[in-house]
C-alpha cells in the first residue's frame, strides 16, 4: 500500500471511530510501524487536517458539530472532577484546559472528554501518577475550550459553573 492511499485510509478509520484511535492500533491495522502511523499522522495535520492526540490515541475533531467556546473557570484541584461533570452531564465535549504562563505563555493539555466514565478515567490517572492540574500553575485560573450541542446548552452549562462558584468572573 502506497502512503497516499494508507493516510486517506487512516482518516477513513479515524472518522468512522467512536472514539480514540491508538498509534498502535492503526499499526496492526495497516501493518506498518508505530512510527509509521506518527509520521502518517504528522502529514496529515500538516495538510491542516485537525487531528487530536489524546492519551488514549487520535481522534478526528474536525468533523464535530456543535458550538464552540471557551470558558475561564477557577477553582481548587480537588474541585476538578466536579467542575469537569458539569460539562459533561450537559453533552459537551471538553477538548482541553489552558492556562497562560508568565514565562512559557499559553500552555495547554488535550482532555478530550465526554461522559462520567471519562472524567472518572481522567481522574484515576490523575491520582496514580500524583500529577498537579495545570491551574495549579495559576492560582486556579484555566480555560476550558468546549463543544456545546448548541447555545442553550452553552448558557445552561456557565450558570451552572457560576452556581457552583468555578466561572471565572472578574
Amino acid at each position: 500500500m502506497q502512503a497516499e492511499e494508507r493516510r486517506k485510509q487512516i482518516l477513513e478509520f479515524l472518522g468512522s471511530s467512536s472514539g480514540p484511535v491508538s498509534a498502535g492500533r492503526l499499526s496492526k491495522a495497516f501493518r506498518v510501524s508505530r512510527q509509521i502511523i506518527v509520521g502518517d499522522v504528522a502529514i496529515l495535520r500538516a495538510s491542516g487536517i485537525d487531528i487530536t492526540a489524546t492519551p488514549k490515541g487520535y481522534i478526528l475533531t474536525g468533523s464535530s458539530e456543535g458550538v464552540l467556546h471557551r470558558i475561564p473557570c477557577r477553582h481548587r484541584a480537588e474541585e476538578m472532577k466536579k467542575e469537569l461533570q458539569i460539562m459533561v452531564d450537559n453533552g459537551c465535549l471538553v477538548k482541553d484546559v489552558i492556562v497562560e504562563h508568565p514565562v512559557y505563555g499559553e500552555l495547554s493539555g488535550q482532555l478530550n472528554l465526554s461522559t462520567r466514565h471519562d472524567v472518572d478515567e481522567f481522574m484515576v490517572r490523575v491520582r496514580k501518577k500524583d500529577a498537579a492540574p495545570l491551574s495549579d500553575l495559576t492560582g486556579g485560573i484555566h480555560l476550558h475550550t468546549v463543544l456545546f450541542p448548541d447555545e442553550e446548552t452553552y448558557q445552561r452549562v456557565l450558570k451552572s459553573l457560576r452556581e457552583a462558584g468555578f466561572l471565572f468572573e472578574n
